[in-house]
Parts: structure tokens; sequence; C-alpha cells
């Protein structure tokens, strides 16, 4: 009888459940009577296919959870055919993670949006304050236009809100008048030299205002904003002085 020990063999390592192909998912997708955890189970999946999607979106049981509607729309593999009719029965502040979901085709968070802004007009004035704060900047450039003051400079502080989205909205031709005093006592905007350009052409700003933007521009760019801008008269008035005193003050500049 050998000395030797025979060591004991090692019990078999755990296996992992295998992945379902995906006829299986497209056939758990189509179960009747698919409740609402398993189907939010199904859209975690990356790897589930156009068309389980395409099943879920008809699984009556399923698609009647708000919390999987959202899903669904959210998934990258869902066709725009069935994540455009679902974004129509989306509330609010759904549309508005849509937008913001990185994983969502742009056209589709595009579409998001256009859906949020036409609904602005009949959501409360709390609701299109929130969204001020935590929505797109393409969704808070049109809340800039908003009745309310407290909304505007909501938006204003939004950080995805960009330069050229203010400018817009400053050069629309229904921008209501707190706007343009808004921008003008912002920290961050009014410091903007495009901005301040906007708000020169903008007939709300405040002359005091005018004033101050006016005599913090070189000879250069008073000139260049009297031809290639258009003003409104008093302000135009106003920048022509302007360019004339600092002309005066200082001959080398004005022959730049």
């Amino acid at each position: 009888m050998s000395g030797n020990k025979r060591t004991p063999a090692s019990p078999p390592a755990a296996t992992q459940a295998p992945t379902p192909a995906s006829p299986d998912l497209v056939a758990a997708a189509d179960e009747p009577g698919l409740g609402e955890d398993r189907a939010l189970a199904l859209l975690k999946r990356t790897d589930l296919p156009a068309e389980a999607l395409v099943r879920l979106s008809k699984n009556a049981s399923a698609i009647k959870s708000r919390k999987v509607k959202l899903a669904l729309v959210q998934h990258p593999n869902t066709p725009r055919h069935v994540s455009v009719p679902t974004l129509r029965h989306l509330f609010t502040f759904e549309l508005m993670q849509v937008a913001l979901t990185p994983t969502v085709a742009a056209d589709i968070k595009r579409t998001a949006e256009d859906t949020l802004i036409t609904r602005l007009e009949t959501i409360s004035c709390g609701e299109r304050l929130s969204l001020a704060h935590r929505a797109s900047g393409r969704v808070a450039a049109e809340l800039l236009c908003d009745p309310e003051p407290h909304v505007i400079l909501a938006a204003l502080d939004n950080p995805r809100l960009t330069e050229a989205e203010t400018i817009r909205a400053l050069m629309r031709p229904n921008a209501p008048a707190q706007l343009a005093e808004s921008v003008c006592g912002h920290a961050k905007w009014s410091l903007r030299r495009e901005i301040r350009i906007a708000l020169l052409q903008n007939e709300n700003t405040p002359l005091a205002r005018v004033l101050e933007f006016a005599q913090s521009l070189s000879v250069r760019q008073l000139r260049e904003i009297l031809r290639n801008t258009r003003l409104p008269e008093r302000t135009k008035s106003y920048l022509l002085r302007e360019l004339n005193k600092k002309s005066a003050d200082s001959p080398a500049d004005a022959l730049n």
C-alpha cells in the first residue's frame, strides 16, 4: 500500500446560469402576465434585441407600468417607432430624464425635449421652476421666456445652459423685459462680451446698463457693433456718442 495520500478533489466551481439566447429573450418579453419586476430586469440587459423590445412594448401586462415605459424608451436598442409613441405617454419629469440620459439616441432626446417644451404652458409654476433648475440646456433656454421672474433666474443658473442659447433667447421678438434685466444682473452672463452685445440689441436693456456696457468696449468693438449689428435707435445714438468721445480721448485708438 503506497504511503502517498491522494489529494481530495476540489469541489466543482459554481457555474453561472447560462445567458439566454435571443429567442429566449424574445419569448420572455412576450410572456403573458409579465410583471413589472421581471420586465425591468429584462430591460437592464444591454444585449436585449430590438425584437424583444418590440414585443415588450406590446405586452399589455408589462407596459402598463410607468417604470417599464420609461426604461423601454431609455434602452439603447429600442427602435424609434417604439420609442417615439411611448414618449407621449411619459410624465413631465420622465421626459426630462430621457433627455438627460447619455445612452439615449440624440434624435430621441430631442423628441423628448420637443414634447416637454410643448407642455410648458400647461404645467404648474412649481414644475417649470424645477425644470429650469434641472432640465437640459434647450429646455432651460425655453424657460428664459417664462412669465415668472424666478423661473427665468433659475434657468439662467442652469449649468447646462449655453451662451449661444442665452443669446438666442435675448434676440427673440417675444423675449420678456424681465429676461434682459435678469441677464444684466447675472454674475456669470453679464460679464460675457457676446452676451453684452446681445443685450445692446435688446430694447428692454436698462439704459444704465447700456451705458456701462458701452464704456467697457474698445473703439474697434464699438465700430464693429455699429457696423454689423441692428440696434435700437436709443442705443445706437449713445454708442455713436461714446465712440466719438473715445476717439477724441485716444486718437491712436481711433486710427485702428
